[in-house]
């Protein structure tokens, strides 16, 4: 019998063919303790189920859905779920975390994770409930957004099934499309490419049995209590003017990548704050699913229709493209939502499109910095994947340097073919080290290592060991907030996270847990995620930034320079690795392999 929390197995689905069929995986519970759920059980399924070397867009590779032992429980934030596959961006394991009543009824057709591999006949449905899965024709669905596509699935198949789906730039695999549910997207990496490859424009999911928990009212009694700590002070921010209230205080500090990372402050900064457009344009709050934070703030846009505005897709299609005008941001975002791409991805390699304009490297004159017009018409030919811009634009801005070449890698914003979040490395340089080590390649969700620079208690111009431990740190407690799975605008509302996070677990699931497992987990999924790099060809080389990162200082005004060198990274680095118990190349050591509990279980297909 499985803890509380778990059902102890997966559905691996086959959509080969015009059918779908389906086998129960098994998951021993070592696992599922030794993983938790969410990213890291994704991790562990990959290692199993996808074959060495395999083309992230080939049928034989998998697309995992996976939960965990706190979805379905009134713990307030954990109605989240994880989607893991091979990155067709990055070439290496992605990740992306969404919320949604999808993630409950996910869990409650009987399963832990959702594995899926294949490809079908004709753009097609995939349907799972109590009573199995199915696969089901859907031709009409054929270029709708995604929204419009889970309206539509809903309406054809019963308002009780919950939607998973792409846009028209997942059918079209673009190397940055997403899967989008309730308005929300598992965004990076490419997932919805994945899904695009497997012929399915929808995975549609409904409840179809219970899950137990160990102790029942000790989870309604944490419950109660995460809800009241929810309501605090520690977020705050993010329930009077969410995540875009980041944008005038990076720019304070000269922190706000502009204009492909040639500047970190942008002039346009206050037209586009969350404090100017909570005045003249917010219209509402709202929640995701189970959550009692509510950090997504709705602004009206020009001509009417709303408008959800977060940090990282105004900083990628506003500062980044050097556009300061709210409305055209807001056309793109919206733009984005309606083809099903990340707006990071998308806004990274639009600039660097941008900067090679400037250089003559691309005849594309009408694509300048600052002109609103011209990243909305960048963004659709992207999701048409149209001949020439498109079509080079749709492969993401390390591909399509290593196309354009005159050395424009070398300005293209983007580790390990991940695009660049809106942290500038050069002047947070614990962030810097998060951005280079991490799995996921530029990412601000896998390593929060900017709090550390930010809180005051660091140098952040001068990285050092104290950087590398503040790295190591905000990448374990991500760790274990990504698999357990809790929304990271919660942590910091826990005092002693480890031992609270275990407090939770043992209520759900029975097990005794305490902090000093969970760090070792956290150090496990780590370690586990490198390793599976490593068997896709990663080597150490790739836990770098770009070399304008590394060559270029960063001008921060009244003589004042942000300056991060290549020696000083590759120190950072070296710290990192042996933090991480990893050898000088970064490899995982052969003594820490039987950790990974790689071969703890036979599969079972």
């Amino acid at each position: 019998m499985a803890a509380g929390g778990f059902f102890g197995r997966a559905l691996l689905v086959d959509v080969a063919g015009g059918t779908a069929s389906a086998v129960p995986y098994e998951l021993d519970e070592r696992v599922l303790r030794g993983y938790l759920g969410g990213v890291g059980l994704g991790t562990w399924l990959l290692h199993r189920l996808a074959p060495a070397g395999v083309d992230p867009l080939a049928p034989a590779a998998p697309l995992a859905f996976v939960f965990s032992s706190l979805v379905g429980t009134p713990l307030t934030t954990s109605a989240k779920f994880a989607v893991v596959a091979k990155s067709p961006l990055t070439g290496l394991l992605t990740d992306a975390l969404a919320s949604s009543q999808f993630a409950i009824a996910g869990k409650l057709t009987g399963h832990d994770a959702i594995v899926i591999r294949g490809r079908a006949e004709e753009l097609s449905v995939l349907l799972i409930d109590g009573d199995g899965v199915r696969l089901e024709p859907a031709p009409e669905l054929s270029g709708l957004p995604a929204a419009e596509a889970e309206r539509a699935a809903r309406e054809r198949f019963g308002r009780t099934w919950r939607t998973a789906a792409i846009g028209p730039a997942g059918e079209r695999q673009v190397r940055y499309a997403t899967i989008s549910h309730d308005g929300r997207h598992a965004g990076r990496g490419g997932l919805g490419a994945v899904m695009g490859a497997k012929n399915l424009k929808a995975v549609l999911v409904r409840a179809g049995t219970k899950v137990s928990v160990a102790d029942q009212a000790g989870v309604l009694a944490a419950a109660r209590d995460l809800r009241r700590r929810s309501f605090g002070p520690a977020t705050a921010k993010y329930r009077e003017l969410g995540t875009l209230a980041n944008l005038l205080a990076f720019n304070a500090v000269s922190t706000l990548p502009t204009r492909n990372f040639t500047a970190a402050t942008f002039e346009g900064a206050p037209r586009l704050a969350a404090e100017e457009l909570h005045e003249l344009r917010g219209v509402a709050r709202n929640s995701c699913a189970s959550c009692s934070i509510g950090c997504e703030h709705i602004y009206s846009r020009k001509g009417g229709g709303k408008q959800r505005m977060e940090y990282e897709n105004v900083f990628a299609l506003g500062p980044l493209c050097g556009v300061s005008d709210p409305d055209e941001v807001f056309a793109a975002s919206a733009r984005c939502d309606e083809l099903g791409i990340d707006t990071i991805s998308a806004g990274g390699t639009i600039a660097w499109a941008m900067e090679c304009v400037e250089r003559g490297l691309l005849d594309e004159p009408w694509l300048k910095f600052g002109d609103g017009a011209a990243l909305l018409r960048a963004l659709n030919a992207i999701g048409e994947r149209s001949p020439g811009l498109g079509e080079l634009l749709a492969e993401g801005s390390r591909r399509a340097a290593g196309v354009v070449g005159h050395a424009s890698i070398d300005f293209a914003p983007q580790v390990k073919g991940l695009e660049l979040p809106g942290y500038e490395p050069r002047s947070l340089q614990a962030m810097a080290l998060g951005l280079a080590v991490n799995a996921r390649g530029a990412d601000h969700n896998r390593s929060g290592a900017y709090e550390a620079d930010l809180s005051g208690e660091l140098d952040r111009l001068a990285g050092g060991a104290a950087h590398v431990a503040a790295a190591v740190d905000t990448e374990d407690r991500a760790a274990v907030m990504d698999s357990m799975i809790l929304c990271k605008f919660l942590r910091g509302v826990f005092d002693d996270p480890f031992a609270e996070w275990a407090g939770l677990l043992a209520l759900v699931t029975g097990w005794q847990v305490d902090a000093a497992e969970l760090r070792g987990t956290a150090r496990r999924i780590v370690r586990a995620k490198r390793a599976f790099n490593l068997r896709e060809g990663a080597t150490a080389a790739d836990d770098t930034l770009p070399p304008r990162m590394l060559e270029t200082p960063l001008e921060l005004g009244s003589g004042r320079r942000a300056a991060l060198d290549a020696t000083r990274l590759r120190a950072m680095v070296a710290g990192y690795y042996a933090a991480r118990g990893l050898d000088p190349e970064g490899r995982v050591v052969a003594a820490d392999l039987p950790d990974l509990l790689l071969d703890e279980v036979e599969d079972r297909e």
